[in-house]
C-alpha cells in the first residue's frame, strides 16, 4: 500500500488544545481496533504502508488510526510540558469520545505500546484486549542525552552516545518529523509511569516483540507480570522491522477474534475472560 491510499485525516482536539490527526479505515458497525504508532512514525507509516489497516479490515474489523501529538499530521508542540504520560493517555480517550467508541481493541508498537499499558490501566471500561508490541519493562529513556540532542540539533555537534544517536537516526527516517519536538517528547516522558508488576493491565495483553529485538527478554519478563498476559515471539525482525510481520499481524487479528494469539512463540496463555 502506497501513503497516497490513505484516506483522508480527521482532527480531534485534545483537551489542551493539540490537534490529533486520526484516519478511519472500514465499516464504522464492525468492531473497532484503535492503532496506536511508535516513536517517530506515525499512523500510515506504522499501519497503513505495512498492511495491518488492510487485514484488519478484511478480518472483520473497523480501524481508527491515531498521529499521536509531535508526529504525522497531529500538532507537534516544543515544550517537554506537552508530552506526559498524562496528556498522551487523555489523547485516546479524546479520540475515543469524538468517534462514540464505547469499547475497542488496542494495538501499540513501541511508543504505543507502552502508552497502550497506561491506557489499559485508566480506561479500562473502554479497552476489552490489547497487543503491546516492542514493550519492555522500565525506562528506555532514562539514558537518553537531551542536552547532546538539542546541541547536535542546534549547533550540529556530534553525538557520541549509541542510544541518544540511535533515536535521532530513527527521527530522520521519516520525512516530515519535527525532531526538536520529539526530543521535547522523549523529555516529557522520562521518569514518568513504568510498566511493571505492580501495575498490570487487568484485561488479557497479548504482547509481541522480534526474535532479534534486545528488548526481548524485557518483553517476555513483562508479559509473564501480567495476569492474563500471553507472547509472541515475532520471527526474524528487529524492533524496527517488527510491524511488517505478517505473522505479527495473523497473531494480532487471532488474539482481537478472542484466542490466545500467541501460535508458535507461545510463553503462555491468555485465559479468556
Amino acid at each position: 500500500m502506497s501513503q497516497r491510499t490513505a484516506p483522508p485525516h480527521r482532527f480531534v482536539y485534545s483537551t489542551d488544545g493539540v490537534n490529533l490527526a486520526t484516519y478511519e479505515f472500514g465499516d464504522s458497525s464492525a468492531p473497532t481496533v484503535l492503532a496506536v504508532h511508535g516513536f517517530a512514525s506515525s499512523a500510515v507509516a506504522n499501519w497503513h504502508v505495512t498492511g495491518w489497516t488492510r487485514d484488519l479490515i478484511r478480518a472483520g474489523f473497523h480501524v481508527i488510526a491515531i498521529d499521536q501529538r509531535g508526529h504525522g499530521l497531529s500538532d507537534k508542540p516544543s515544550s517537554p510540558a506537552d508530552y506526559t504520560m498524562e496528556a498522551l493517555v487523555d489523547d485516546v480517550l479524546q479520540v475515543l469520545d469524538a468517534y462514540l467508541l464505547d469499547e475497542v481493541c488496542y494495538a501499540g508498537y513501541s511508543l504505543g505500546a507502552r502508552v497502550g499499558w497506561q491506557a489499559a490501566r485508566e480506561l479500562e471500561g473502554r479497552i476489552s484486549r490489547a497487543v503491546l508490541g516492542g514493550i519492555p519493562d522500565g525506562d528506555p529513556l532514562k539514558r537518553f542525552k537531551v542536552t547532546d540532542a538539542r546541541a547536535h540539533l542546534e549547533h550540529g555537534t556530534e553525538v557520541d552516545d549509541r542510544l541518544t544517536g540511535a533515536y535521532l537516526t530513527m527521527a530522520r527516517a521519516l520525512p516530515g518529523n519535527d525532531l526538536k519536538a520529539l526530543v521535547a517528547l522523549v523529555e516529557g516522558m522520562r521518569g514518568g509511569p513504568q510498566p511493571g508488576a505492580e501495575n498490570a493491565p487487568a484485561q488479557p495483553v497479548l504482547f509481541a516483540t522480534g526474535s532479534k529485538d534486545s528488548i526481548l527478554e524485557a518483553s517476555k519478563t513483562l508479559a509473564a507480570a501480567t495476569p492474563y498476559g500471553g507472547f509472541f515471539e515475532i520471527p526474524g525482525r528487529n524492533h524496527f522491522n517488527a510491524p511488517t510481520s505478517r505473522a505479527f499481524r495473523e497473531a494480532a487479528i487471532e488474539f482481537f477474534r478472542g484466542g490466545s494469539g500467541s501460535g508458535n512463540g507461545t510463553t503462555a496463555e491468555v485465559p479468556l475472560l
